[in-house]
């Protein structure tokens, strides 16, 4: 593994509210942790980004401001080029984020006597921003492989699917297992949904930092059935670490969802983005962007390669899951035998790591933790120390 100075470099977040760093003691009740949970890394935005948005700032009114004429277009072009997928320019809005964008697909489709399925181990805002709404949850589990990694559970989806079912938040990627889902899956749960009258929200926020060569399917692309029963969220903000900025967007093709969703985001002005979102996500897909996104996937894969490593020589009891896409690994620490309490403990008050606890990700997230490897080799290695340090101690 070759270094790449361009990502070795350490940035110091003091002092920018950077959110890893200010909740760390309300979170984890120590603020001098280091942070390896919540999913941004620390990789710097890349400088064709930032002087796009520089370029602006010379300009001295920061008025209203309309849709640049090239938002639409590199949204298409982007989508095409990296996921073979052909979407038209009226089936896209800007969201103010895509937890945001959840909780309004929520508000638009879903009664308040009706359901929304997710399929935990998953990211836990799929359970907590239903819930917030006053809506009701249905847990449709995954099954856990011989391997560590997930598939869907048909038969139990079967069973959990009642006519107050109205929509199913699918996590494409995965989160927190990294996986991509293949086309024969994503059929399956499209006609599943589209013969119950079922919305499929599909979270792609990963879509673009697919792992080892292979490819990111959008679920509305695998057919007409898929297309017409289903919201796909999408963004620049984790591929580019750009966050903070807020620049995802919607894809909807079926015209009655759409015109239902777009025009409730319109009536509230939730479908106008700040004056920087479009100019940094125009920024990101360009050819520049797209050879950075290259060089930071091969320094990712390196890292998780370096902890699957490690884990294999010093830690055998803790198994890392290769992600397919992504830069968070899922840790099966099962081995340990442990309690989950004394699992997390052992990584934040003797290790000083702060990951997730897979207990976040629901019930079945038991005796795993997730790692963002999205950071420069070096902290990596000094986390692992720590960690080898404090199962050491233990032991």
């Amino acid at each position: 593994m070759q270094p790449d100075c361009e990502f070795d470099r350490i940035i110091d977040r003091t002092g920018t509210c950077a959110m890893a760093l200010e909740l760390l003691k309300q979170n984890f009740g120590d603020p001098n942790l280091h942070p390896f949970w919540i999913a941004d890394n620390g990789f710097a935005t890349p400088n064709f980004i930032i002087d796009a948005m520089r370029r602006r700032l010379d300009h001295p009114i920061f008025g209203y401001t309309a849709e640049s004429c090239n938002y639409r277009p590199c949204l298409v072009n982007w989508v095409k080029e990296r996921h073979n997928w052909e979407i038209q320019p009226e089936w896209l809005t800007y969201i103010p984020g895509i937890v945001k964008g959840i909780g309004m697909v929520i508000n638009v489709f879903v009664e308040k006597d009706e359901k929304i399925i997710i399929q935990p181990p998953v990211y836990h805002p799929f359970r907590l921003v239903p819930r917030a709404n006053a809506r009701q949850v249905v847990f449709n589990p995954l099954k856990e492989l011989p391997d560590g990694s997930y598939d869907i559970d048909f038969e139990n989806l079967e069973k959990v699917a009642d006519e107050k079912c109205k929509l199913l938040i699918l996590c494409n990627p995965h989160n927190p297992a990294g996986i991509l889902w293949p086309r024969e899956t994503l059929e399956k749960i499209a006609n599943f949904c589209s013969e119950r009258g079922i919305i499929v929200i599909s979270d792609e926020i990963h879509c673009d930092m697919a792992l080892w060569g292979k490819k990111h399917i959008p679920f509305a692309s695998v057919s007409e059935t898929a297309a017409n029963c289903s919201i796909t969220f999408q963004a620049p903000s984790k591929t580019f670490n750009i966050a903070g900025i807020v620049s995802s967007y919607a894809i909807v093709p079926n015209p009655e969802i759409r015109k239902k969703f777009f025009g409730w985001l319109e009536a509230n002005e939730f479908n106008h983005p700040d004056i920087f979102a479009p100019i940094a996500t125009i920024a990101a897909f360009t050819p520049e962007g797209e050879e950075w996104r290259k060089r930071m996937l091969t320094y990712v894969e390196d890292n998780i390669r370096f902890v699957e490593e490690f884990c294999r020589t010093n830690l055998p009891q803790i198994k890392p899951l290769r992600p397919q896409a992504s830069f968070l690994i899922w840790l099966d620490c099962r081995e340990l035998g442990l309690q989950q309490k004394e699992l997390v403990d052992l990584f934040v008050k003797k290790a000083k790591l702060a990951l997730n606890d897979g207990i976040m990700f629901g019930t079945e997230g038991f005796g795993h933790m997730r790692f963002n490897v999205g950071f420069p080799r070096k902290i990596i290695h000094q986390a692992l120390l720590d960690l080898k340090a404090a199962i050491d101690e233990k032991q």
